[in-house]
């Protein structure tokens, strides 16, 4: 799992004095406005301290400790903001994204192994799993409880009750793995 999870772009300054507007690519503006202290690497590296964050227009407002003016704000301007994930906790049962992706998708009845999470969008109320097996097939699962069994990303893996057809090929045939 990466320790440093990717907490949005820097798109633009914000008035005179220094602070910054963050496009959140976390869960939302609210999410990334709590954060202590940003990174600017996926490693890590040197941290900066969050002296004052606020939520604008569904956008995040930031005051970085040592940058005091306009001047000092555009340095950061297209740069990829991460947090470490040691400085968040997550409600019982909410994962990150990046925990997600790349978990094996089975079935919680047969066992069948329909490919890998490959890509999740939030279009709506939930979410859109983009699934893809063995032969590059894509799937797509609505992250329902209807119809998923249990996220385990530490297991690397998620089970799912599909109804039939859902990954099934153009042949209409079951196209699992």
């Amino acid at each position: 799992m990466k320790q440093f999870i990717e907490a949005g772009e820097f798109v633009t300054t914000h008035g005179v004095m220094g602070e910054l507007k963050l496009y959140p690519w976390c869960d939302s503006a609210e999410f990334a406005a709590a954060l202590p202290r940003l990174y600017f690497s996926p490693q890590g590296g040197r941290e900066i301290k969050v002296d004052a964050a606020r939520v604008h227009k569904g956008m995040c407002l930031m005051k970085l400790r040592g940058v005091d003016g306009i001047d000092d704000a555009r340095g950061f301007v297209r740069r990829v903001a991460y947090f470490n994930r040691a400085d968040v906790t997550l409600p019982e049962g909410r994962w990150f994204v990046q925990d997600i992706l790349g978990c094996r998708v089975l079935d919680a009845d047969t066992g069948a192994e329909y490919g890998v999470i490959t890509a999740i969008d939030h279009p709506a109320a939930s979410d859109i799993y983009t699934v893809t097996n063995g032969a590059g097939k894509v799937f797509l699962f609505p992250a329902v409880p209807e119809f998923l069994a249990e996220l385990a990303p530490e297991r690397g893996v998620v089970t799912v009750r599909p109804i039939p057809g859902m990954f099934a090929d153009d042949r209409g045939g079951d196209d699992a793995d």
